[in-house]
């Protein structure tokens, strides 16, 4: 009663699916013809699929990948291995394994030859998204490989290498050129692991997923395996198959409910890092977006020319440039929200740089045409100094950037070593060097001295009486040259 349940439920899974039971048996002649060593156009598509993928993830062009999967014939021995499962046929999971491993190895080995031949190594967007695989790539590759498996089941007629392999190659022959790439540019073991992880993954899966289908529609039927033509088995292999110990073994270990465990044992070893690395994932999509808020309340976006985060496993460091001078306190009160948000140690800097209109305007400025030098003759060091103190005077005062740093006082130095203006300003902060940089060219072109330089020395303003905070230098020195 079971076993006519059993075939009832196959006959309804059939006509679903609309697989024509006459045609099972071909299916299976051409997944163990798929398993072939000799077929010379296999290892040509092999060859042709291989490098296409490996110029495409070194040239980052999703378009050269695509081209890649539409010829590789991967697909036939990983089918063939998901019939192995379902139908417990020894001889043909030998060829159909023995095919797989042969066909990796080609493929990752002419990959890294190729790479190998460049003159540059540098790991591109696409090969970087091929090796970080989380639990959503093992999703994607079992659905992948239930659609493929149908697609073979209800053919029966074609090449059942190309077919499902122009929808799931994407999954197979990529990765495999990215662990080339990873040996073929010195042995980069971080991305042979994360782009191996990903082949497994997928190869796993789809293994899992046309097992489960080809079990269910009854291609383990005794009339679809004896309806091989015996020709195909023939051979040494084929006789130490039915003979001897690998008969015994054949007898116990291809029992259904151990190939069964086989793929549960497999899967769930993959899931374990995928899992891991799909929390890591969610975290940081997590911690990013608390950063974005946080940033948002610091200054407006058009404020922010430029913002560098970088997350890492226990640490975030955050490097802001603004326009606009952001608070102490808003800075630390941003970075404690963060840490309480995140967990993590958070290091938050903020450059602050002149504005688009500050900088148009020092510009302007200094296209002005310069005046023409007034040559005395031969003059004395003392009324040299007296005439550039008058002329430094009105245009120090009409170039200086900030009014938050009122100039205390200014002098002029000739000497031996050249003409030197050394000002005094009163303010919080050093004013940097793009404002001081600008003020010493406007006065070099309008003194007319290209050799003239600028002494800036910033006095610590008196402190309001409460302050919490001690001065720690009352003065910096910049000299500009």
């Amino acid at each position: 009663m079971p076993e006519t349940t059993v075939n009832i439920d196959r006959w309804r899974l059939q006509a679903w699916l609309r697989v024509d039971a006459e045609a099972k048996p071909k299916v299976y002649q051409q997944v163990l013809a798929g398993t072939e060593l000799s077929s010379l156009s296999y290892w040509l598509e092999i060859f042709f699929s291989a490098g296409i993928a490996t110029f495409g993830l070194v040239e980052s062009s999703p378009a050269v990948i695509i081209g890649a999967m539409l010829i590789s014939p991967l697909m036939g021995p990983i089918m063939a291995t998901g019939l192995v499962l379902a139908v417990g046929d020894l001889y043909l999971g030998i060829q159909a394994v023995f095919n797989l491993l042969a066909s990796v190895t080609v493929s990752i080995a002419f990959s890294g030859f190729l790479v190998w031949l460049l003159p540059f190594h540098s790991a591109t967007s696409e090969i970087i998204a091929r090796t970080n695989p989380n639990l959503l790539d093992l999703g994607i590759a079992l659905f992948t490989g239930l659609a493929g498996s149908v697609v073979v089941c209800r053919g029966g007629t074609g090449d059942v290498t190309v077919l499902p392999g122009a929808a799931i190659a994407v999954a197979l022959m990529p990765p495999l050129c990215t662990m080339g790439f990873g040996l073929g540019s010195g042995v980069n073991l971080e991305i042979v692991g994360g782009a191996g992880l990903l082949f497994l993954t997928n190869l796993a899966a789809i293994v899992a997923s046309a097992f489960l289908i080809f079990f269910l529609i009854g291609m383990s039927a005794p009339e679809v395996r004896h309806a091989t033509p015996a020709s195909q088995r023939s051979g040494t292999l084929a006789r130490m198959l039915t003979r001897g110990p690998a008969a015994r073994i054949l007898a116990t270990g291809g029992q259904l409910r151990w190939r069964i465990l086989m793929i549960v044992i497999l899967l769930g070893s993959l899931a374990v890092p995928l899992f891991r690395a799909l929390l890591q994932v969610a975290n940081e999509t997590l911690t990013r977006g608390a950063i974005q808020d946080e940033l948002r309340g610091l200054a407006p976006s058009a404020a922010l020319v430029s913002q560098q985060v970088s997350v890492g496993q226990d640490q975030i460091a955050i490097h802001l440039i603004s326009t606009k001078q952001i608070p102490d306190s808003k800075l630390a009160k941003a970075r404690l929200d963060l840490v309480r948000r995140t967990g993590h140690e958070v290091q938050l800097s903020v450059e602050t740089v002149a504005s688009a209109n500050q900088v148009t305007d020092l510009m302007e400025r200094l296209a002005r045409p310069a005046p023409a030098p007034v040559v005395a003759t031969q003059p004395t060091v003392d009324e040299i100094q007296k005439d550039l103190l008058n002329k430094v005077r009105p245009a120090l005062q009409g170039i200086w950037p900030s009014s938050a740093a009122p100039i205390q006082e200014f002098d002029i130095s000739v000497g031996t070593e050249g003409t030197a203006v050394d000002v005094h300003y009163q303010a919080v902060k050093d004013l940097g060097d793009i404002p001081l940089n600008m003020v010493l060219e406007n006065l070099r072109a309008k003194l007319g001295l290209p050799g003239l330089t600028l002494k800036a020395e910033r006095v610590q303003p008196a402190q309001t009486k409460g302050s919490s905070k001690s001065s720690k230098d009352t003065a910096e020195k910049r000299k500009h040259r």
